[in-house]
């Protein structure tokens, strides 16, 4: 036997069989990780459904209802501005999601596709936006000046777009391959066909994944219904679920019938009822659209 095949190689550190220490730090690391994430999560559920009095006794929170209630999920809904916030939020995510990947796609493949005029100096122009934000006060003025004030466009027209994403979606539009649409072209397609019949169907993961960051962000913003409008009744679930955090105390709730009255609560179940229910729309989502993140991200921020 030679010596080359006797000589021992060591494998890079990387391909080394991890120690029993290591391991267990990692499943360690790995239960910590989790609890810290899955906890906060627990106590706001939990809370939520608790008494009253078993939260102000708790001072503010619960592991584990004594008994589980609805009261504070009636209590929010009874007046129906929650419910209107509902229906406002996800109205301005599916459309303002619908629009934002529409113009999103629709830009990232003409800047993707080579030779197109002017597609440098538009690129630029898209980084530079990126690095430098307009502002708040002249997104302010623009919206004002068109008009846009106190309707359901300002809450998604001025952020129709994200550079981000525009970025992602252009890198993965660039690394289909060239000869796809050449021999597209051969047969006589036009641009929309190719964009419609060769360039969605391969870019199923990319879309998904700008998707969820234009939903997530519509679904999350509650500072532009302030900013831009006047009416309560506008207001998505985000800004009333800020409402109630900040307030934090006994309010005047509008009752089924009509009347106010002054009705005495743990603030903290009211608060925790409204995190819930503008949280889990998003967790219901996200897991039919998991197996795309990790290869739409990575795919589109090959190229730039």
């Amino acid at each position: 036997m030679s010596a080359a095949t006797t000589e021992h190689v060591e494998r890079p550190a990387w391909m080394e069989k991890p120690k029993p220490v290591t391991q267990g730090a990692k499943g360690l690391a790995l239960v910590v990780t989790v609890l810290v994430v899955v906890v906060p999560f627990w106590v706001v559920f939990a809370t939520s459904f608790a008494p009253d009095q078993q939260v102000i006794d708790n001072g503010g929170y619960a592991l584990w209802p004594d008994t589980w209630t609805l009261r504070a999920y009636d209590l929010i809904f009874s007046g129906g501005q929650i419910t209107r916030a509902l229906g406002v939020s996800a109205g301005i995510t599916v459309v303002g999601t619908a629009f934002s990947l529409a113009c999103t796609v629709l830009l990232a493949y003409a800047l993707a596709r080579p030779g197109v005029v002017g597609g440098k100096p538009v690129m630029l122009l898209i980084l530079f936006t990126f690095l430098f934000p307009a502002g708040m006060i002249p997104s302010f003025l623009v919206v004002n000046e068109l008009h846009l004030r106190n309707t359901y466009w300002a809450l998604f027209l001025p952020v129709l777009i994200s550079a981000f994403n525009l970025v992602v979606m252009r890198g993965f539009f660039q690394g289909i391959p060239l000869e796809l649409f050449e021999s597209a072209k051969i047969d006589g397609a036009n641009e929309l066909r190719i964009l419609l019949t060769i360039v969605l169907p391969l870019s199923k993961a990319v879309i998904a994944v700008v998707g969820l960051f234009y939903a997530v962000g519509y679904w999350n913003d509650f500072f532009r219904a302030i900013l831009y409008t006047d009416q309560s009744t506008m207001w998505p679930l985000q800004t009333w679920m800020r409402t109630y955090v900040v307030q934090a105390q006994s309010s005047m709730v509008q009752v089924q019938g009509g009347v106010n009255e002054q009705i005495q609560f743990a603030p903290q179940t009211v608060n925790m009822a409204v995190v819930v229910l503008a949280t889990v729309p998003i967790l219901c989502v996200y897991p039919f659209i998991q197996r795309y993140f990790t290869k739409g991200v990575l795919t589109g921020a090959v190229k730039s």
